[in-house]
């Protein structure tokens, strides 16, 4: 978009371009014709605002202060273009991913990007038992056994050592079955619950940025 040369866009477009520049610097890991397309968005509404008011460098000043700083506004539009792809995502692979990135943005991303780390974990490690059950039949399991207090204590073993010493196996070879449907269960339910958590998160961010954009350049109306 080519904005006229008024003289108030002339005064105020040094600025305007040093915060934009230094916004896109910010915007990392995201596509270029999504950046392109919010720096355009946001240069319009910028330049909107200080068509028909003072241009000194305060007033500018004060309009590009009500943003927020270049770097705070860059994470909010990174997490909002992260959020969406991973609203959209149907690979597990590809949700655990775009969670890692926006775990580097929000706190809020740390803890769902952890809680689907263990959820996808405990479902791979079932998967893993139920594969070597077969290959080791004697030391893959679930055992229960009383230790020298007398206390009684499980054991899931995944072939690595074997089963104390009278242990009784709980589950014997349902736990092949058992394993794959518990993994498949546990997995599909963490991308269920991620996918609803990012779907909340997403809808409280910027709403398409440009939403909280105007709302908070409302005040220089």
């Amino acid at each position: 978009m080519i904005f006229p040369q008024s003289e108030h866009n002339k005064q105020a477009q040094p600025q305007i371009e040093n915060y934009l520049s230094t916004l896109r610097s910010h915007l990392r890991g995201v596509s270029e014709p999504y950046a392109q397309e919010f720096l355009a968005e946001l240069r319009s509404h910028i330049y909107d605002k200080i068509s028909d008011g003072e241009t000194s460098p305060a007033s500018v000043d004060e309009v590009l202060t009500a943003l927020g700083s270049p770097k705070e506004l860059a994470r909010e539009f990174s997490a909002s273009v992260v959020l969406d792809a991973a609203n959209e995502s149907k690979s597990s692979l590809r949700m655990l991913l775009l969670l890692f990135r926006w775990a580097s943005l929000s706190v809020a991303g740390l803890f769902v990007f952890l809680g689907a780390i263990a959820g996808y974990f405990v479902g791979g490690v079932l998967l893993l038992c139920a594969a070597m059950k077969p290959l080791h039949p004697h030391a893959v399991g679930l055992w229960a056994f009383h230790d020298a207090t007398g206390d009684l204590n499980l054991s899931f073993r995944l072939g690595s050592a074997d089963p104390p010493a009278g242990a009784h196996e709980l589950l014997g070879w349902w736990i092949v079955p058992l394993g794959v449907l518990a993994a498949l269960v546990l997995i599909l339910s963490t991308s269920r619950l991620a996918q609803w958590c990012v779907r909340k998160f997403r809808a409280s961010t910027l709403a398409g940025t440009l939403g909280g954009l105007q709302t908070k350049m409302g005040r220089f109306s």
